[in-house]
Order: C-alpha cells, then structure tokens, then sequence
C-alpha cells in the first residue's frame, strides 16, 4: 500500500519521504497536505526576502534530532540551533533553533529529500519562513540556505544550498548552475548588501503614500 501511494505521487511533489528501517505511512499523509500536488520552485530573490520573517547569518553549534509526537504524529525531527552572527530581516537573538522534519534516533532515519543537512560548524545565510510548523522551514527548502565559506584568496564567498558559486541576486529562480559556470561568487558583504537594499525598497513601496 505504501510503495503504490508513493508510486501514485512521485509525480505531483518533488519532496519525497524516505524511512529506513520501515515506511511510516502516518507520517507521509500527515505531511501530504504540505506536500500535494506541489514541486519547489526556486524562489527569485524578491521572493526570497519578502516571503522570510527572519534573515540572519550564523553558525551551527547544535544538531539534535529527536522523536516527538504520538501515533500518527509520531516522527524525527532535527532542532538546529545557531549562534548569530548578523540579524538582517526579524529578531532571532543571539542564538536561534529551527525545527526540520527528518534525522536518525537509534540507527532509525526519516529523510526528506532536497533537504539541507546541517553539522555543527557550518556557516550559512538563511532566509526562514514558518519556523516550527513548515516541515523544512526555509523559504524555498534547500533554496532558503546560503553557505558561508572562504575562496582560495580568504575572501568569505557566498555559496547556493547545491554549492553553485552564487555569482549574482539575479541568478536566483533560474537555471543557477548554468549561469554559475566561470563566474566568481559574491562576497557575503556583497549578498547582505543587496538584501538591505531590497529590504529598504520594500519598505519604500509599502508606505502609504
């Protein structure tokens, strides 16, 4: 029965529930609603800012995934928290958690393909959405999360969710490895920048006039 529903559905969602060990039919249709006849679109950079309610960069300092809920909401999930490093859109505070569906208990895994996966250490800019009832709430899943890394000259660079130098805003929503190609990454400074901008923008635009 479960392998014929995701046969069945494979086709109208891009996200795909895999559980190792068994299938937790329970959890896929409490989750479907989510996830039903829907694909993930890469969001454009306009989208990206206006649809998070908080935008920050930080640091992962804790990966804690755990089961909660009973019977049909019986399901891993991870707790990632991150300490701050530069709030641009909201107030997360000095260290802020975000709640993924997914993780491995005891040699048990729920996976949720197209998700990030975080270890402690990573750096990243992210655009959140929904955080604590969206099942990976980032604006766009992996789209939501930009790596902070460092380029051969120690210049900190900015790197898409798939590891595609992230060469301009405009690149985003479209075919970003393709446009990727030969190109040299932001800076993070650069990629804030913009994200202020457009922030200041769309303030200008919402004010009554």
């Amino acid at each position: 029965m479960a392998s014929r529903y995701l046969r069945r559905n494979r086709k109208n969602f891009s996200t795909v529930i895999r559980y190792f060990g068994f299938l937790l039919l329970p959890i896929f249709l409490a989750i479907n609603p989510q996830l039903r006849g829907t694909t993930v679109i890469a969001p454009d950079f306009d989208q990206l800012v206006t649809r998070a309610e908080l935008i920050f960069q930080g640091e992962v300092t804790d990966v804690r995934p755990q089961w909660i809920g009973e019977g049909a909401e019986h399901r891993i999930v991870s707790f990632v928290t991150f300490k701050v490093a530069d709030a641009l859109k909201g107030n997360p505070g000095a260290s802020y958690t975000i709640r993924m569906l997914g993780g491995t208990v005891g040699g048990q895994t729920l996976e949720v393909s197209d998700a990030p996966k975080f270890k402690i250490g990573d750096r990243d800019i992210l655009f959140v959405e929904n955080n604590g009832s969206q099942f990976i709430p980032l604006v766009g899943i992996h789209h939501g999360r930009f790596r902070v890394e460092r380029d051969e000259a120690g210049r900190e660079i900015v790197m898409t969710g798939e590891r595609q130098p992230l060469a301009d805003v405009e690149q985003l929503g479209k075919d970003e490895a393709t446009i990727a190609i030969g190109r040299a990454a932001m800076s993070v400074n650069d990629f804030k920048a913009a994200i202020q901008t457009k922030l200041r923008q769309a303030q200008v635009n919402t004010r009554p006039h």
